[in-house]
Formats: C-alpha cells, sequence, structure tokens
C-alpha cells in the first residue's frame, strides 16, 4: 500500500478540532483538523465502523478517538469511504496496517484508491476564499490500497453497517456516497453537501454553520452534485452529518437543506471555474 508522491501535512485547522459529538447513542462525529470522521456503533461494543479517515499524518488522534469510545486496543469491523479524496483517506493506510481491517468504498471510486487513476486536479479559480486560493497545494495523487480496498455491495447494504443503506450521491466525485438509517433517519452525507462555506479560510476555522453545496474547488459536475442534493433532500434526514462543517438537525437541518435545493444554482454553484459547463 501507498500514498501518492504529493502526500503531506496540510497545514489547515478548526476550533472544532479534536472535538467529539455524539448525535445518537451509536452514531458519533470527531473533527480531524477541517474534516469529520463518522464512528458508527455504541460504545462497550466491538460491532462498529469508521466512516472516512481524516487528514494525512492524523492516525493518532484517530486511534485515540477510537480508543476514547471503545476501548484500548479496540478497532473497527471495516472502514468505509464516501469518497477517495486526501483528507477522507489522509490516515487509512496506517489504520488498515494497525487494524488489519477491510476498506469498502463505491465501484467508481475503486480507481482513485488502487493507483490507476488521479483526480481532476482542484480549482483555485472558484469564488470563495483563502482555502479555494490554497487548493493546488492538496495531494490529488491516487492512493493504492490494493486488494484492501472492495467495492461497497451492490444490493445498497454497508458492511457493519446493518441498518444503513449506501445512497450513491455523486457529482463532487463520480463515485461519492452517503449512508442512511430509515429508521431515525440518520444520514452521514460525506461531501454531497457541507454546512460550511468550506472555501472560505475564516469560516473553516470558526466553524460558522450554512449549508452549503460540496466543496467548491474540487467539485467537477455541479450537475450530478444538484441532483444528489435533491435525493438527500428526498430523504427528510432528522440529523446529518456532514465531511465538514458541524453536525445539523430538526427543522434546522429541515429548512436550510430544503433552501439549499431550491438555490442551489446561487448557493452552490460557483459563477466561474474551469469546471463548469
Amino acid at each position: 500500500m501507498s500514498y501518492g508522491s504529493d502526500y503531506k501535512y496540510i497545514p489547515a485547522t478548526s476550533i472544532t478540532s479534536g472535538v467529539g459529538i455524539e448525535l445518537l447513542p451509536d452514531l458519533f462525529c470527531y473533527t480531524v483538523q477541517i474534516v469529520n470522521i463518522c464512528l458508527v456503533g455504541k460504545p462497550g461494543s466491538n460491532d462498529f465502523v469508521l466512516v472516512d479517515a481524516g487528514m494525512p499524518h492524523s492516525s493518532n488522534a484517530i486511534i485515540s478517538a477510537v480508543e476514547n469510545r471503545f476501548g484500548k486496543n479496540s478497532r473497527p469491523q471495516a472502514i468505509v469511504l464516501t469518497h477517495g479524496h486526501f483528507d477522507h483517506v489522509g490516515a487509512v493506510i496506517e489504520l488498515v496496517e494497525r487494524w488489519d481491517v477491510p476498506v469498502y468504498a463505491h465501484e467508481l471510486e475503486l480507481p482513485y484508491l488502487t493507483g490507476e487513476k488521479s483526480y481532476p486536479e482542484p480549482d483555485p479559480t472558484v469564488e470563495g476564499g483563502l482555502v479555494a486560493k490554497m487548493s493546488p497545494i492538496f495531494p490529488n495523487e491516487p492512493i493504492h490500497l490494493g486488494n484492501r480496498v472492495t467495492m461497497l455491495p451492490s444490493d445498497g447494504t454497508v458492511p457493519g453497517m446493518p441498518e444503513f443503506r449506501w445512497i450513491h450521491t455523486p457529482g463532487h466525485t463520480p463515485g461519492h456516497v452517503s449512508f442512511f438509517r430509515e429508521r431515525d433517519r440518520a444520514l452521514i452525507v460525506g461531501d454531497a453537501f457541507v454546512t460550511v462555506k468550506q472555501e472560505s479560510l475564516y469560516k473553516v476555522l470558526t466553524q460558522e454553520q450554512e449549508i452549503n453545496g460540496p466543496p467548491r474547488y474540487l467539485t467537477t459536475d455541479w450537475s450530478a452534485s444538484w441532483e444528489s442534493a435533491k435525493k438527500l433532500e428526498a430523504l427528510k434526514p432528522s440529523v446529518a452529518i456532514t465531511g465538514h462543517g458541524l453536525p445539523m438537525e430538526g427543522e434546522q437541518l429541515a429548512k436550510n437543506l430544503r433552501k439549499l435545493v431550491e438555490e442551489f444554482e446561487s448557493i452552490a454553484i460557483p459563477d466561474d471555474g474551469k469546471y463548469m459547463n
């Protein structure tokens, strides 16, 4: 297994870095610098899953978060990825080597996780702020997980997350997925939409909460992104953990997600950029 040659620590953080929030008894959100990971499963149980794998060089922070919640030397049943961007797979190799667990992702993400294909380069020309301008320094080459990464089951089930189903939510990446549980309408979004203006360094630092579309500098298909937002809004989620920003729930979530879908062109889609149709 290997990372791309451009793999490196990214010096970006937020006021919520290192903070964990329990949204439901078996749903825990933890912030690693500027991105969220999720732990799905009840404390005291060995039946839990890690969703996404944080920033580069964040394995120690993620292991500490896991052990604080589930006990010393605990390990998940699997690592499940919403997609393969650097800030969602940053520590995956170290975690797989430590825990010896499988990794799951959508079939269309596998080329970016097996060394075959690089994502399109970030677009620093989109308006929004300093993080967008910084985006050319972000790791972009594919990582290589070899046979440790497996395609998510085609029937929509999620290994280790028996009540959740995966939903294909492309746009930000071709194989981006979100996870939904009908019983309590819990939604793990990934970057299909976020609750912070991710392009703005100030808002990333302060975590000022506002629903927005996927991070502009790494999104290449805005038509698909809009359709994905509509698909998730139609689920009427009660709580949502996004890849970036604080979790959102209840009427605040319903109202803001409805507004995002209705005003996606003005809220989410940049006026200019190299991935504009």
